[in-house]
């Protein structure tokens, strides 16, 4: 992926190895940014990205390392981005997996996705292509694929409603009717972009509830997205006045707890086999913890 520089006088030029007046002409060369000539052969990172790279001194020009993303290059030089390959975490617990798939039992704590491609701290998205994801502080079921056709059916069946999910959660107090269908559409928060909130302009967000235990202080429910927008449980129970234990974000004055109490427990879906597809469903079991926190 590197590109050969014919003329290899100007870096030495830059460099400060041979005086102005004694180098070549330079008129006819096109010189651009380092991170710039760098993104053009690993298009594959953002800019930003990549001046991160060459900023920890990944990136070479004519073998020496260049730490600067504004030093200027010819862009047939040789130029070279080695980033250290990034060690992945211990492997979540394995549900299922065959030739296209895999399903884990995510633990709480561990994010989907990356946070950039210069995070370190290992994810889902290590073993296999992301088609949905689960929030960080949220436990249970979740499916990756191994090969881009698996991905577009299995991402297909989210997109078009075809796949089912079941969680449970832990929330504050007792919801006033025992099995409820939460309508509530959201809308991202302005004041705070990563967060969402109720709002009639917003998109549609239905939630089925059914509550399974109660206690004096907590309640043991069954949530069932109908529609799949970002951090829709959490919202819909704070909604009604029962919030998520633990939720850092929507109940952040809440009791204090050593998670949120959210475990997608059940994830049903069609995956690739030889005659097409299966229809399969996969389950995480519930965590001991969450009916210990409603004793």
């Amino acid at each position: 992926m590197a590109k050969k520089f014919s003329k290899p006088e100007l870096s030495r030029m830059i460099n400060g190895d041979i005086p102005f007046d004694t180098a070549i002409d330079t008129e006819d060369k096109d010189l651009i940014r380092l991170d710039v000539a760098v993104l053009n052969n690993y298009p594959r990172y953002s800019r930003a990205t990549i001046q991160k790279f060459i900023k920890a001194g990944y990136a070479k020009v004519d073998g020496e390392i260049i730490d600067k993303p504004n030093f200027m290059v010819e862009e047939t030089q040789n130029i070279e981005l080695n980033v250290p390959e990034q060690e992945q975490g211990e492997r979540p617990p394995v549900i299922y997996e065959d030739e296209n798939v895999i399903v884990f039992n995510k633990p709480a704590g561990m994010l989907s996705i990356k946070k950039g491609d210069f995070s370190t701290e290992p994810a889902i998205e290590d073993w296999g292509e992301i088609v949905h994801r689960l929030d960080r502080d949220t436990s249970g079921v979740i499916i990756v694929a191994k090969n881009h056709s698996a991905k577009a059916m299995l991402q297909k069946q989210f997109q078009e409603r075809k796949s089912h999910k079941t969680y449970y959660a832990v929330i504050q107090g007792t919801p006033a009717q025992a099995h409820a269908i939460i309508n509530i559409p959201l809308a991202r928060n302005l004041k705070k972009p990563t967060t969402f909130m109720p709002d009639k302009n917003g998109r549609g967000a239905i939630t089925e509830y059914q509550t399974i235990e109660s206690g004096e202080k907590y309640s043991l429910v069954e949530l069932k997205p109908r529609t799949g927008r970002t951090h829709q449980l959490r919202i819909h129970m704070n909604f009604i006045k029962c919030p998520i234990l633990g939720d850092p974000i929507y109940n952040p004055k809440g009791p204090k707890a050593d998670r949120m109490y959210l475990h997608a427990a059940v994830l049903e879906i069609s995956i690739p086999d030889k005659d097409g597809a299966k229809r399969m469903t996969f389950t995480a079991e519930l965590p001991e913890d969450f009916r210990n926190a409603i004793k």
